[in-house]
């Protein structure tokens, strides 16, 4: 039996360096370890408690769940804007979280990743999703980080697939987060 890892991509555009990663994960993902890509973010309206009533939630934002209730283990990659993590990402979250204290994300590990313009490869919003995610109900994987600097640079024409540190990286925080889920299963 594998391991399924949820990834949510913080960024919605077409040629996002972090939907390129969360891609790179899916190639690169060890034996025993399914990752999946959630679709649909985009039209996941804003979390309004007002709309999450049994036979009024969005039918995007039921999508939403459902995928992450299939999911062993969930990992987020969040670019940074203005410092933070995106509202998409967010809003993900925030629909996650519910309901309170039995939200999606509980019981499950989440690590964050992701690549970022400035130096330090976005940890200011991976910081801020892992504390969201907590607050959540999730098992934050603290441990488990990957921040990849100058993404605009680095990866203008390399997708990456082809970057020898996400090559061997990536693979790495995969087996972290799938051991992580091994043993909330077996708990």
């Amino acid at each position: 039996m594998s391991v399924r890892i949820l990834a949510l991509v913080g960024s919605l555009r077409a040629a996002s360096h972090n939907r390129q990663l969360a891609e790179a994960a899916v190639k690169l993902a060890p034996e025993g370890v399914e990752v999946e890509i959630c679709e649909g973010l985009a039209d996941v309206p804003f979390y309004n408690e007002d709309i999450d009533v049994e036979g009024s939630v969005p039918e995007a934002a039921l999508k939403l769940r459902e995928a992450g209730r299939r999911a062993d283990a969930f990992l987020l990659f969040s670019p940074e804007y203005n410092g933070t993590i995106p509202a998409v990402l967010k809003n993900a979250i925030d629909w996650y979280s519910r309901p309170m204290g039995s939200g999606t994300f509980v019981g499950k590990p989440v690590a964050v990743v992701g690549t970022a313009y400035g130096q330090y490869g976005g940890v200011w919003a991976q910081d801020e999703a892992r504390k969201a995610i907590g607050i959540a109900g999730g098992t934050v994987l603290d441990d488990v980080r990957l921040s990849i600097p100058g993404s605009i640079v680095r990866f203008a024409e390399t997708h990456p697939v082809d970057d020898s540190e996400i090559t061997e990286r990536l693979p790495a925080v995969l087996k972290q987060v799938a051991a992580a889920a091994e043993q909330a299963a077996a708990a």
